[in-house]
């Protein structure tokens, strides 16, 4: 089988799929043979894809804070698509300000959303996988997860509790042939980012090249390899992960980010 359909035949759920790095992914997913349930808290994006890309994609609204819907999704896939093969955990949010100014109801919500919601899918899929004998989860963090940003610890610390309990799965499920990985992406043009750089002096374009020049008063290093991720840059990191191509790689943690964290 070639690489372009190395995931025929496979069922695949994608949390945070309606825009961004999650959008990239289930298409990428889909080109490689896969059938996608697409979801998101918004499902407007999830159906454009489904609309787009017909049989191969299921669109459903979800809240991975709640594990009754989150329980009641993916049974639902597996009775209507079939047994999942692959989950990939791509749905965050951001909420960035200086530690003293922090709110705590913003500081929740983000864990809310990062490292439960990554919590309550992995955990209804590893159940089911697990029983079979197979399957493999990919959790999209970030290199903030690795790397102290200012201005970002609450994403920070819930991307970086994300990645090891992503870890932490992947060991306690690893006998039973599940395989449990992370990718870590770097600044990536999606709205996320966009946001980021609204306030920026000289807007968008400014914004853009301080990140890849970096920025030695916020400690930031730049970009080593001079440009900014594309989604599909970090989608195609995903979907190797959970096809056959990486079937001994687990508990691994990859950066996507042009080199900017130097791996420290």
């Amino acid at each position: 089988m070639s690489a372009e359909q190395d995931l025929g035949g496979r069922i695949a759920l994608v949390t945070g799929a309606g825009r961004g790095i999650g959008e990239a992914v289930v298409v990428a997913l889909v080109e490689r043979g896969a059938r996608v349930l697409a979801t998101d808290l918004d499902p407007t994006g999830a159906e454009a894809l489904a609309a787009r890309h017909g049989e191969g994609v299921y669109a459903r609204a979800l809240d991975v804070t709640d594990p009754a819907a989150v329980e009641r999704t993916i049974a639902e896939a597996e009775d209507t698509l079939g047994p999942l093969d692959i989950v990939v955990n791509v749905a965050g949010i951001l909420s960035g300000g200086p530690v003293l100014d922090l709110d705590d109801a913003d500081w929740a919500a983000v864990f809310a959303v990062n490292t439960t919601g990554v919590m309550h899918v992995s955990r209804s899929a590893a159940r089911r996988m697990t029983a079979r004998g197979r399957g493999a989860i990919v959790t999209v963090a970030s290199n903030a997860a690795g790397v102290p940003r200012s201005g970002m610890a609450a994403y920070a610390a819930s991307k970086a509790a994300a990645v090891m309990f992503t870890k932490c799965l992947g060991l306690e499920v690893a006998a039973h042939g599940v395989r449990c990985n992370t990718v870590c992406p770097g600044s990536t043009l999606t709205d996320m980012q966009r946001a980021l750089w609204a306030g920026s002096p000289g807007g968008a374009e400014a914004g853009q090249r301080a990140v890849v020049e970096g920025d030695l008063a916020s400690y930031r290093t730049g970009i080593p390899l001079g440009r900014i991720a594309d989604p599909a840059d970090v989608a195609d990191a995903v979907v190797f992960l959970a096809s056959d191509r990486a079937r001994h790689i687990t508990l691994h943690d990859l950066y996507v980010d042009g080199g900017a964290t130097l791996r420290a």
